[in-house]
């Protein structure tokens, strides 16, 4: 398969809604299968088609960084349900290289989306999956991790978010 480039923020794309997928063909499996080639060669544990410059509501996931007997998935047109308690942890990006910042999240989900054959799925989950499930569901709306973070964090963590934006625009 192909490592698809990842765009960094200060891409529009990153702030855009992505759209549905009512299409499920082998082009949705070749796109999954890019995804997952990208995310493992860069190291992530999850990417959203928004990453990859497809504002289509896909993400996958790397569950062998979880569960070593699990396989990397995909997940089209996600939805939260419910959520319940809060944990706070370090999140990263793919899409901002370099920054990390304590997130709080609900620690437990219960979800809905739909598998690569448009099969509709629903699942609870918690810990590491919930919050990867999030923070990639996120980015299908648009909305960051740097988002979510205490305004006084995200000002002294300007000068490198305005260092990756100037790149972004150089490219």
């Amino acid at each position: 398969m192909a490592v698809l480039p990842i765009i960094k923020l200060g891409h529009p794309t990153l702030r855009k809604r992505a759209e549905e997928i009512t299409e499920f063909t082998d082009d949705l499996y070749d796109l999954a299968d890019n995804m997952v080639d990208t995310m493992i060669e860069n190291e992530g544990i999850g990417l959203a088609g928004p990453q990859v410059n497809i504002a289509r509501r896909i993400f996958v996931i790397d569950l062998s960084l979880i569960d070593e007997e699990k396989d990397p998935q995909a997940y089209i047109n996600p939805k939260i349900i419910s959520t319940e308690n809060l944990e706070t942890m370090e999140e990263g990006c793919l899409s901002i290289p370099d920054v990390r910042s304590d997130v709080s999240r609900p620690f437990a989900l219960e979800v809905e989306y739909q598998t690569l054959d448009g099969e509709t799925v629903r699942e609870k989950m918690d810990g590491l999956l919930a919050r990867v499930f999030q923070h990639e569901n996120d980015h299908l709306d648009g909305v960051l991790f740097i988002d979510k973070i205490p305004p006084i964090e995200r000002k002294l963590l300007e000068p490198q978010l305005n260092k990756i934006r100037r790149s972004t625009s150089l490219t």
